[in-house]
């Protein structure tokens, strides 16, 4: 299964490419929050129960969620994706995409029946549905109003909805953190908003019981003493956060703008990644690939790329310059060509 951020893989499709590589393939800030340095004593010490706990206390505050209790630390978001399936017994599973690939694969490799949907009406008869929101990559929201009327309606059947709000993060959709529901399990990633993804942290948000049954098939010490003490920091500094959203979101229309005078159509995204149409995408990769900048693509969808966002004025100058419409132009002094 292709995932963005593979360099080795960019690197054997264009050996003759310019080092260091730009990676627009993932959906990660670029901007990384500026961590804390760990005490050198958390990389010698199994994580403290108390560290923890403060950690699970800073998720709840950061997404609205009432009770810490209701929150599950965890060692990245694809491992509660991989955890959930084991932990409901086989059955029907609706997941609505087309989308992150990894969560239809790993309800598949539980055991369960698993089929794509368009919509949530169509996941409605299932008993598992699982949903992305917003969506990856077309960035499409749900109303949190439709996605709670779900998750009554499976957990009257016995059934559960999963929401993956992985990019909810610095979007104006509304997280389901501050509104659990039986039969309900919300994923929150922490490295793409705050662009310390191999810190590796995410969580699950659900009701007490819920959560301890997710808790224990993680099993102890299941975040490192590190990642408890950057999350916590990271969580809870909203004014970070908020400046992040402001920022990522103004990045994101200079990218469109970008993409507008190549020929492409931006047909959906967030705030850390854009979804373009292109007249011939093949050879925009091709191109963007022979200049040292990797973009994900899509083999079943060879019309799209989905392009990240840059950091800093190299970046952001080299992009420009395959992205003019010759490909070739020299770099001038405008906006997207010598702004931060």
């Amino acid at each position: 299964m292709a995932h963005g951020g593979d360099l080795d893989a960019a690197r054997a499709l264009f050996p003759d490419a310019p080092e260091p590589w730009i990676d627009l393939s993932t959906g990660i800030n670029p901007v990384p929050y500026p961590w804390p340095a760990p005490d050198a004593s958390l990389w010698q010490r199994l994580p403290a129960s108390a560290d923890e706990r403060a950690l699970r206390a800073a998720a709840a505050a950061a997404y609205g969620v009432a009770d810490p209790a209701r929150v599950v630390a965890a060692p990245g978001t694809q491992i509660l994706i991989e955890t959930l399936p084991r932990l409901v017994a086989p059955t029907d599973v609706a997941v609505v995409g087309p989308t992150y690939a990894e969560h239809a694969a790993a309800w598949a490799r539980g055991g369960h029946a698993v089929h794509a949907v368009a919509g949530l009406a169509e996941a409605a008869g299932a008993r598992v549905a699982v949903v992305v929101n917003p969506n990856n990559p077309d960035g499409r929201v749900h109303a949190a109003g439709d996605l709670l009327a779900l998750a009554r309606e499976n957990a009257g059947r016995g059934g559960l909805l999963v929401v993956d709000e992985a990019f909810c993060d610095l979007e104006p959709a509304e997280s389901l953190g501050g509104h659990l529901v039986p039969g309900l399990v919300v994923l929150r990633s922490f490295g793409k908003t705050y662009g310390l993804a191999g810190l590796r942290l995410g969580f699950a948000l659900a009701l007490p019981e819920a959560a301890r049954a997710i808790a224990a098939a993680l099993g102890p010490w299941a975040v490192s003493g590190p990642a408890l003490t950057i999350g916590r920091a990271a969580l809870a500094d909203r004014d970070w956060r908020v400046r992040a959203a402001a920022e990522r979101a103004a990045d994101a229309g200079r990218l469109d703008r970008m993409l507008a005078r190549a020929g492409c159509a931006v047909v959906g995204g967030t705030s850390l990644f854009r979804l373009a149409r292109c007249p011939d995408a093949a050879a925009l990769f091709r191109r963007l690939g022979e200049a040292g900048i990797f973009v994900r693509r899509f083999a079943e969808r060879p019309d799209l790329l989905r392009f990240g966002l840059p950091a800093g004025k190299d970046q952001w100058c080299r992009l420009s310059r395959i992205l003019k419409p010759d490909g070739s132009a020299p770099l001038g002094q405008g906006e997207d060509e010598g702004g931060a």
